[in-house]
Formats: C-alpha cells, sequence, structure tokens
C-alpha cells in the first residue's frame, strides 16, 4: 500500500474506541497464562520457508510458547481456542473491526507486537505487504489443500494466505417494506427515484470488506472517477452511510431504510431469524469476491507459532471450527478447503462473482477512501 494510504490509517487511531467494524475490540487470553509476550526477538531474514520444512500444528515442536493474533473475524476465538488446545500455544487475540486492526498494526511499526494478522479484503493485506511488513515466500504445506479458487486468490509472493470467501457486497431488503417485484435487480437499480433515501450501505474507512464494494463499483463502471460518480448519485438520492455490517442491518430491519448494502455473510446470517424479514439478491452485473486473508509479520516475534498457526488454519479442522461457530456472521463463508465443504444451501446458484485486483485496490485505497468521507460521509 502506499504510503500516503496510511497517513489515512493513522488518523483512525485517534477514533479507534469509537469504531465498530466486523466486530467489538476486544483481547482474549488464556488464563493458563499470566505472563507478559517476550521482547520480540532479533529478525535478519524474511526469506522463503519451502513447503517441505513447512511447520504442522500437529506434528512440530516449538519453543514459541504465546503467539499474538491481531484478527477481524467473527469466529476467531473458536479458532485460537482450538489451536491452543491442540498445541499448547497461549494465544493472545485483538479482536476488532478491520479499520482499527489496521490502525494498531501501523501504529506498532517501528516495533510491532503481533505475529499474525487475519482480516477480510486483499487490497488492504496487499498494502501491508507493499509497506515490507509481510512475510514473503513463505509457502505452508497445507496450501495444497486450496480449492481451484483458493489457489487463484493466492499472491504470487505467498505474502498472504487466503482462508474463506465470501462477497463483500449483496444487497438486503425488508420485506415488510418492500415486496419482491418492487426490490432492485442491479446496482444501477439504487439511483431509481423509486429508492430515494430507502437505502443504506457502510462506511469503507471502517469496514473492511466495504472498501472491496467499492472497487466492485469502480470494476464495473470502468474506472475510478466513474466509480466514485455512480456512489455520488446514490448519495443524491438519499443514501445513508452507517458504520458496519451491524448498525447498517440493524436499521434496515428497524424500517430505517429498505434496502442495505452489507457484507452477504453478515445479510446470510440475519435472515436466519425469521422475525428479521429479510431477503437477499445477488445483483445481475456481479458482487465482489471477497477473501478474509491471513499474514504472519515478517519481524514476528513468534516466528515457529505464527508458522504452525497458519497451517493449523489451512486445514479442514480449523474451517470446520470456523463453520460451528456462534460468534458473528463470518461462519457463513463459502470454502476454498478441500475437506471442509461449504454448507450446502447458503447461496444461490448463478451469482456473478466479480475478482478486484489487490495491487489496483492498494494503490488507490487511500485516494478513495478520502474522496468517500470527504464527497460522502461529511456531506
Amino acid at each position: 500500500m502506499r504510503k500516503k494510504y496510511f497517513a489515512v490509517v493513522s488518523s483512525l487511531l485517534c477514533i479507534t474506541a469509537l469504531l465498530a467494524a466486523c466486530g467489538t475490540a476486544k483481547t482474549s487470553t488464556s488464563s493458563a497464562s499470566t505472563n507478559s509476550a517476550p521482547a520480540p526477538a532479533a529478525s535478519s531474514s524474511t526469506s522463503n520457508t519451502a513447503s517441505s520444512s513447512a511447520p504442522s500444528a500437529s506434528s512440530t515442536t516449538t519453543t514459541d510458547k504465546e503467539l499474538v493474533v491481531y484478527s477481524a473475524m467473527g469466529f476467531d476465538k473458536d479458532v485460537t481456542d482450538a489451536f491452543q488446545k491442540k498445541t499448547g500455544i497461549t494465544v493472545k487475540l485483538a479482536d476488532s473491526g478491520t479499520g482499527p486492526l489496521l490502525a494498531k498494526v501501523q501504529a506498532e511499526k517501528p516495533n510491532p507486537q503481533w505475529d499474525i494478522v487475519w482480516f477480510d479484503g486483499n487490497s488492504s493485506m496487499q498494502g501491508l505487504n507493499d509497506q515490507g511488513m509481510l512475510l514473503k515466500n513463505y509457502s505452508p504445506a497445507n496450501m495444497a489443500n486450496y480449492t481451484d479458487l483458493g489457489k487463484g486468490l493466492e499472491p504470487s509472493d505467498h505474502s498472504y494466505h487466503p482462508v474463506t470467501v465470501t462477497t463483500s457486497g449483496a444487497l438486503a431488503y425488508n420485506t415488510t417494506l418492500l415486496q419482491d417485484s418492487e426490490a432492485p435487480k442491479d446496482w444501477p437499480d439504487l439511483l431509481k427515484p423509486q429508492y430515494k433515501g430507502a437505502v443504506a450501505m457502510n462506511n469503507p474507512s471502517i469496514s473492511g470488506p466495504t472498501y472491496t464494494t467499492v472497487l466492485n463499483w469502480v470494476k464495473i463502471q470502468n474506472g475510478v472517477p466513474q466509480g466514485e460518480d455512480f456512489v455520488s448519485k446514490m448519495k443524491a438520492n438519499g443514501m445513508i452511510v452507517f458504520d458496519s455490517n451491524g448498525p447498517t442491518l440493524q436499521n434496515l430491519i428497524k424500517g430505517t431504510v429498505k434496502i442495505a448494502v452489507a457484507q452477504d455473510s453478515a445479510i446470510i446470517t440475519a435472515m436466519q431469524d425469521p422475525n428479521n424479514h429479510l431477503k437477499i439478491i445477488y445483483p445481475t452485473s456481479g458482487v465482489a469476491t471477497l477473501s478474509s486473508n491471513i499474514a504472519i509479520n515478517a519481524k514476528a516475534p513468534h516466528m515457529d507459532a505464527a508458522k504452525q498457526f497458519v497451517e493449523y488454519v489451512l486445514s479442514p479442522e480449523a474451517i470446520k471450527v470456523a463453520q460451528a461457530s456462534k460468534n458473528g456472521g463470518d461462519a457463513t463463508f463459502e470454502s476454498i478447503i478441500q475437506g471442509a465443504p461449504s454448507k450446502p444451501g447458503l447461496r444461490p446458484d448463478g451469482i456473478k462473482w466479480n475478482t478486484i485486483d489487490p495491487i489496483f485496490g492498494a494503490q488507490h485505497e487511500n485516494e478513495i477512501k478520502t474522496w468517500f468521507t470527504q464527497n460522502i460521509v461529511q456531506k
């Protein structure tokens, strides 16, 4: 990610306590350990670790007794608890929304305290990689578990690793306020007069997945200026911006708005409560493929434990733990790990999945988020 992006990310520190993105910020540490994390060990290399020598969470011993994970995934505590039970390594989990997580990582850049980062959106992860913050050329042995989709989402330098897939932006509507025949079918429909003041979305500077939604509009509209013009027209038609999936969908359920743009996993989870009266639409011009991605700090204080954790996360065992989680909506994902198939019936057939270039996304992140804040949020 370009340096100018991080000026915006750093400014998020001032409001971190107020931000609510994919989850409520919290830190979880096993009661088995009362010791603080040891000082980061000196690291002089971020060179390749071959797949054949990659550690296994079940078979490799390590002198590391702790692991520090910064995550914005709803199921992260279930997975870290299972890993801790399996390996005996105490996991210190700092769970927050993507915006606060990125701000924390940037603030710690001179002296990073984290071993692992895990959140939705490969453009923001690519931004960390552009800063030299991620361990490159590390190929976990469990990459062999990837489906074809998973293989296609893995970056060429293996600096981060896709774990799950959802879509960053689908449409939900309140069936008590809109009949099926009245609901929009594609993104341009949101500009029609009948939807004036009826649409809400998340703030991409706070909700990490929503930046990928905006990038999808840029892709569909064939350029950044055209994409921004589309969002401006949505704003002119009365679109309301909330921080993240939670408040956006709550306002849809309450009837403040009739339609919401949100991550489809959050919509699917909300739909499981019949009292919410929601239905989902996948626009015909396409939705953005959103991968959750995990990466290791290039200067990880607990490098061996970090590699063990990545191996575990890419295993069918860990994916099944995540699928069974009741913590948040992130568990309703499409699996890209063989041996842990997706839950049946989560999504309809025929969805048009658009692929977003993470390098393009990282290059334009500061520009687009700044524009959105100044022209959509603040007006």
